[in-house]
């Protein structure tokens, strides 16, 4: 889920996020891995996670950068853990 006074934009190298405090940018190189939706905050990662890995979709490599990616995003208060 996105904190409060935080944007985020599908690019073509993955997610840009614009978050007021500051004004700061973040980039995430996602790719394919996450889009825009799933900040909604419909699912938690695990759970994300768990349906993505039932589907085959992306290594267990990229799943832990992706993990320590938005961990480095939710420090900054840019996400917040549903």
């Amino acid at each position: 889920m996105l904190a409060g006074g935080t944007q985020v934009r599908k690019e073509d190298f993955g997610l840009l996020f614009y978050t007021m405090q500051g004004p700061r940018l973040y980039f995430l190189s996602s790719g394919q891995f996450l889009d825009a939706t799933f900040f909604k905050g419909e699912y938690s990662l695990e759970q994300w996670l768990q349906i993505q890995n039932e589907a085959g979709s992306f290594s267990q490599d990229h799943v832990r950068e992706m993990k320590k990616n938005l961990d480095r995003l939710k420090e900054k208060g840019v996400v917040l853990e549903c």
